[in-house]
């Protein structure tokens, strides 16, 4: 990383990047493979879990958007010298992805009932209860993962989450292939066998990133020094809780959007939908490493106490990730037939599914760079410690226009796919001018996320 006196280049937000943006895009490729490799099942099995995987997160987003402000403390930590300090919260978050595995599993026998009321076709709610189900046991290895990564990530080292992003994504990979059509004498277990490769992958990636934070890989400290706080706990909850509770229910207001006002569209629509979502995830999580990485050296330079540099930094983020979503949006609007094709099944091909898919690519190609200005924002916010307003403003957009407006527009007005996806584009264009507009105003400068210093800080290795 470059010196605390020189501001940061190109070069160096792309070095801190580069990991990131591997985890990220390890992550897609998680739900991508899933959503390809059930393709050939048909439609029915391609809906229940490219759906399914989409409820999952709405248990997911909460402990772990409350996670991502640990690269926040840990990069202001970092920058101010008080490794031993940063420690302690990386154990906080640990401890809290236990609770959130904890709940979810909890919450297993409640799926049927829930998912019945949504009124899928059988074949669709058969198989996404048991792929649900079987996906809430991974939640505190998904969690702790996030934890850990954005613990280091904040330290400036970003590999750590990017080794344990490849392992899940290989081993995920394998899974699929083993487990969902029959192979190696195995019957295939379709959307379940989906499910449980998803869910092993997850445990064993936490495995492996745990085993190296307990062997003080990357950060030099070790366990039997933690003194636990909890005035520290509740300031990782003060900060942390807005951003979880803001990507709980923002995604939530889209996972409604997805279950209730896409559904009411048919299940072709309901797995073209689908489709596009795993699709462009692979565009978003790039772009979250490059807003990522331009939030850790925001967090560093704020910690050092030079908050004169972050709109450089900012500027500097931005012309990145708008430079990459601006061009996968344009291959979405030139060649959305091809990315669509990969998800229909040789057997049965379904033209419907192409023509509707196309067209919602093309228009989802148009958001693209509305998106990359609200995620840098976003990141940016977050790691300066201004939450609890971007979670306020987040909500009312989601709730109190995006689904109620998107709701009329499909059962009372009669809408069809390019409705919907209209509304998609009108919030998160909306939703990057609220952004743009709070960050101009320089509140983020008066707010101190990691309180008074250490009496006897540690220099930084």
């Amino acid at each position: 990383m470059a010196s605390p006196e020189a501001p940061q280049t190109l070069r160096t937000l792309l070095t801190l990047a580069w990991p990131i943006v591997l985890a990220r895009a390890t992550q897609a490729v998680v739900g991508f493979s899933d959503a390809l490799m059930v393709a050939p099942l048909g439609e029915d099995t391609l809906a229940a879990v490219t759906t399914g995987a989409t409820n999952v997160l709405t248990f997911v987003l909460l402990p772990m958007g409350t996670m991502f402000i640990l690269q926040s403390f840990s990069a202001q930590l970092r920058g101010r010298g008080e490794l031993e300090t940063a420690h302690r919260y990386a154990v906080y978050g640990l401890l809290l992805a236990a609770l959130a595995g904890l709940f979810a599993a909890a919450f297993i026998p409640f799926l049927e009932p829930i998912l019945a009321a949504l009124h899928f076709a059988p074949a669709v709610h058969s198989q996404m209860s048991g792929y649900v189900a079987i996906r809430l046991l991974s939640i505190a290895a998904v969690v702790g993962i996030e934890a850990l990564g954005n613990w280091y990530g904040g330290l400036g080292n970003t590999r750590i989450a990017m080794i344990a992003g490849i392992t899940i994504m290989v081993l995920n990979v394998f899974g699929n292939y083993l487990l969902i059509q029959p192979r190696f004498g195995l019957p295939g277990y379709g959307a379940a066998g989906s499910a449980w490769a998803s869910t092993v992958s997850s445990w064993l990636g936490f495995l492996l990133i745990f085993v190296l934070f307990v062997r003080g890989y990357g950060h030099g400290l070790t366990v039997g020094r933690f003194r636990f706080r909890w005035s520290e706990l509740a300031r990782l909850l003060r900060f942390g809780l807005p951003s979880g509770v803001n990507w709980f229910l923002e995604f939530a207001a889209f996972a409604l959007f997805i279950n209730v006002i896409v559904g009411h569209l048919g299940t072709t629509v309901l797995a073209a939908f689908n489709v596009v979502f795993q699709i462009n995830s692979i565009s978003f999580m790039p772009a979250l490493g490059f807003a990522s990485a331009g939030a850790i050296l925001v967090g560093e330079n704020i910690g050092q106490g030079h908050k004169q540099r972050v709109w450089p930094l900012v500027r500097l983020t931005l012309s990145v990730t708008c430079a990459w979503m601006a061009s996968v949006g344009l291959v979405y609007v030139v060649f959305p037939e091809p990315l669509i094709g990969l998800f229909e099944a040789e057997s049965a091909p379904s033209p419907e599914l192409m023509a509707v898919g196309a067209t919602m690519l093309r228009l989802c190609g148009l958001w693209q760079l509305v998106d990359a200005v609200g995620l840098t924002l976003t990141e940016a916010l977050r790691a300066a410690g201004d939450t609890a307003w971007p979670m306020t403003a987040r909500i009312l957009l989601a709730w109190l226009v995006f689904t109620p407006v998107s709701w009329a527009a499909i059962y009372w007005w009669h809408g069809g796919v390019v409705t919907a996806m209209v509304c998609v584009i009108a919030y998160i264009t909306a939703l990057a001018v609220i952004l743009s507009a709070r960050f101009a105003t320089g509140r983020w400068k008066t707010i101190e996320l990691i309180g008074e210093p250490e009496i006897a800080p540690l220099e930084p290795n």
